[in-house]
């Protein structure tokens, strides 16, 4: 069962105006919201370079047609607003370790834009960015430890897709969290990118590692 290769190269920055590609440097592992917060920082620092009169990176050539439908997905041309997705019957409250989990929204959308305090900034993929709302809480005794920067996506044929660090830095609406005191109770946004049809996909489900294995919450 093998990751998604990135797409990246598929994937543009905007800061209002269609800017320059989307990379992630991979020469240095990174994790969790170290990466996060670097991904920002370089997304804000060639925002601000192009505003001054600088020329978007570079990225890899692409077909016209790709480029034209890009350009026109992150003008916002024939885009519609974000696709409410129907949540799958039963939706049970899963539990990883002793946090208790439920999924509260799924919402499909080929842009993703800043939240506050990141205005001016947004990401456009010809796939999906496909948001998934949670609302997690501790109901053990002691605290829990538990890292959702590596959940990751899978469907009916084994296909993963792991956080799509870049979106979750612009438009996560605040940094996951790695513990959670007796009974917190947190609302949790992750976001991911995947082809339209894996997210259609009836065996789409969204995998967390605890202490005591993997534990999957359908999202089909």
């Amino acid at each position: 069962m093998s990751p998604r290769a990135p797409t990246w190269p598929r994937m543009f920055l905007t800061a209002a105006l269609l800017l320059g590609g989307c990379t992630q440097d991979a020469s240095t592992p990174e994790s969790g919201q170290e990466a996060s917060g670097n991904t920002l920082r370089k997304l804000r620092a060639e925002a601000d370079r192009v505003r001054k009169g600088g020329a978007p990176s570079a990225r890899p050539e692409a077909e016209p047609e790709q480029e034209a439908r890009l350009a026109g997905l992150a003008a916002g041309m024939g885009e519609t607003a974000p696709s409410k997705l129907r949540l799958p019957a039963p939706n049970d409250t899963v539990h990883v370790d002793t946090v208790a989990m439920k999924l509260t929204g799924l919402e499909s959308s080929h842009t993703v834009k800043g939240s506050s305090g990141k205005t001016g900034l947004g990401l456009t993929t010809e796939d999906l960015f496909l948001r998934v709302e949670l609302v997690t809480q501790n109901v053990g005794k002691a605290p829990a430890s538990l890292s959702l920067a590596g959940a990751w996506l899978t469907d009916a044929k084994g296909q993963t897709y792991p956080l799509a660090r870049d979106a979750q830095a612009v438009a996560g609406t605040k940094p996951l969290p790695a513990t959670w005191a007796p009974e917190q109770r947190t609302e949790v946004v992750l976001l991911f990118e995947l082809p339209p049809e894996a997210v259609q996909d009836d065996g789409l489900a969204l995998v967390v590692k605890g202490a005591g294995g993997d534990v999957r919450i359908p999202l089909r």
